[in-house]
This record gives structure tokens, C-alpha cells and sequence, in this order.
């Protein structure tokens, strides 16, 4: 995720990065510029004035029709983008979860049970980095440690690995209350916070499993599509050759929110602008050692 400051104007306006949505759309405006060009060519030069008549008319249309796609593209956009927030909000309730379990867990154990402390100060950091490479559908990235957990090392890739994390830490809870090292009550409080993370997780997947529906994705691009190769048609014998920088500026707006809005609908992809997983998982990892 970039970060930057948004009083900076000047350095936004003139700075270009790999998400920036001009360098992902030049191919496509010089392909429709030069269209536009053409279009304009036969329209000027072989049209009679009885068609130009007619063309101009056209222009209402797409008056009426760019509010439309106007009113579509902002729902797009919207809805994007709360899909990207409600998985910032999902990540920050994990790195609260995290926190709050460490910290349960460091008062309640024994401080000479160094072996439950190095155990759950390696399982709960898993969890996070766990569920960021399944939601990124990439081989798990175990975390490195001196200490070696076997249980640890039971997690099977081809299965749903934060589930089987999740496991792992609940399984080693209920023999700490068997063993008499915390109580019933206790037990309770910790499975309430374990419980958080599968929970969690199948919000996380929600939003990764479930896109926009493709007849509404595909609507708007058809629409778009038509809406701009149309417009040199409309607005040549209004503009003349002014008509293919206008084109293309129309088409640069409107394919831009669409690609914004692709980018930030998933946002535990591997984007400038998705949400900084990695960062997040490492940050849980610092707070656990802390506490723990």
C-alpha cells in the first residue's frame, strides 16, 4: 500500500508509480486517438452536410448516456472501495486479537512455562501470516524460529491452513486446562479470542471469494466500450480535430475509475494499493514477542 501525504499537490500531479492508471491505459488511448483521427478524417471530408445534421444529434445521446455511466462507475467505485475498508477493518480487528490474546495469555501462564510462552509466541504471528498467504492462494510462508514446535509443523499446505493453525492453538489451550494451568473461566475467555480468528478468517474469505457479479462488471465495460468509440462519431463536425485529444481525455477518466476499481475490490492481492499484509503480519509478530 502507498503511503503519502495529500497536502502534496504538486508532487501527486507529477509523480507516476506502477499503479498510476495512465501507464496502464497509454496503448489503449493511442489506440483510440488514433480511431478518433480517422473517424474524423471521413466524417469531415467525405460527410454531407444532411448527415452532419443527423450526427450532431447523436450528441444529446451521449449527454443523456454519460449520466448514466457517470451514476454506474461511482456505484462501482464505491462499492470497491468498501470492500477495500471492510478488509482493512478485518485485519485491524486481527492485530487487535492478536494483542489482546498475547497479553491474556502472559498473565495467565506461569512465568517459568517458557515452552507455552515460545509456543504461542510463534502460533499466533502463524495465524496472520498463515491467512495472508491463503487469501493470496500461495504456499504458506512459515515463520522462522529458533524453537522448534512440532505441532507446528503439522500444518498441511493442501488444506485450509489458518483453520489448522487455529486448531493447533485451541487443541493446545484445552490441555493447559487439563493439566490444571488455567481454569474453566479462564479457558473460556482464551477460546473466545481463538474463536475471533476464525471468524475473521471467513470475512477475509467472503470478500475474496465473492467479486462483483460478472453481469454487472461486464455491463459496465460493454457500456463503456460502446460509449466512447461512438463518441468521435457524434462530436467530430461539433469539434473537428479537437475531437481526438477530447476522446481521449473522456476515455482516460472513465477507464481509470473502472481499473481503480478493479485494483481495490480484492484487497489482499499483491497491488501498490492492496492492503500491506506483510507489513501487518510482521508488526503482530513484534507485539506478540513483546508481550510474551
Amino acid at each position: 500500500m502507498r503511503i503519502y501525504d495529500p497536502k502534496n499537490w504538486f508532487g501527486i500531479l507529477f509523480q507516476f508509480h506502477k499503479s498510476d492508471t495512465l501507464r496502464k491505459l497509454s496503448v489503449l488511448i493511442l489506440i483510440i486517438s488514433i480511431y478518433s483521427a480517422g473517424i474524423a478524417f471521413i466524417e469531415l471530408d467525405y460527410f454531407s452536410a444532411n448527415t452532419e445534421t443527423h450526427l450532431k444529434n447523436l450528441s444529446l445521446l451521449h449527454g443523456l448516456l454519460g449520466f448514466a455511466l457517470s451514476l454506474l462507475l461511482v456505484f462501482r467505485t464505491n462499492t470497491a472501495y468498501d470492500r477495500w475498508w471492510e478488509g482493512r477493518k478485518l485485519w485491524g480487528a486481527l492485530v487487535n486479537n492478536s494483542r489482546n490474546l498475547a497479553l491474556k495469555l502472559n498473565a495467565l501462564l506461569p512465568h517459568g512455562d517458557e515452552d507455552a510462552r515460545n509456543f504461542f509466541r510463534k502460533a499466533i504471528p502463524l495465524y496472520a501470516t498463515t491467512l495472508k498467504s491463503h487469501l493470496q492462494a500461495e504456499v504458506t510462508r512459515y515463520m522462522l524460529d529458533e524453537i522448534d514446535h512440532p505441532e507446528l509443523k503439522k500444518v498441511d499446505i493442501d488444506k485450509h491452513a489458518p483453520n489448522q493453525v487455529a486448531g493447533i492453538m485451541m487443541t493446545r489451550i484445552f490441555m493447559m486446562h487439563k493439566r490444571g494451568v488455567i481454569t474453566g473461566e479462564e479457558l473460556l475467555t482464551l477460546n473466545a479470542d481463538i474463536t475471533a480468528f476464525t471468524d475473521i478468517c471467513g470475512a477475509c474469505e467472503r470478500i475474496k471469494n465473492t467479486p462483483i457479479p460478472y453481469s454487472y462488471s461486464a455491463f459496465i465495460k460493454k457500456f463503456l466500450f460502446v460509449y466512447v468509440m461512438t463518441l468521435p462519431v457524434a462530436y467530430t463536425f461539433s469539434l473537428g480535430y479537437w475531437v481526438v485529444p477530447v476522446v481521449a481525455i473522456v476515455f482516460y477518466v472513465l477507464g481509470s475509475l473502472e481499473l481503480i476499481a478493479e485494483e481495490i475490490e480484492d484487497p489482499f492481492g499483491k497491488d501498490s494499493n492492496d492492503l500491506p499484509m506483510d507489513k501487518i503480519s510482521d508488526n503482530i509478530r513484534k507485539h506478540i514477542a513483546e508481550i510474551l
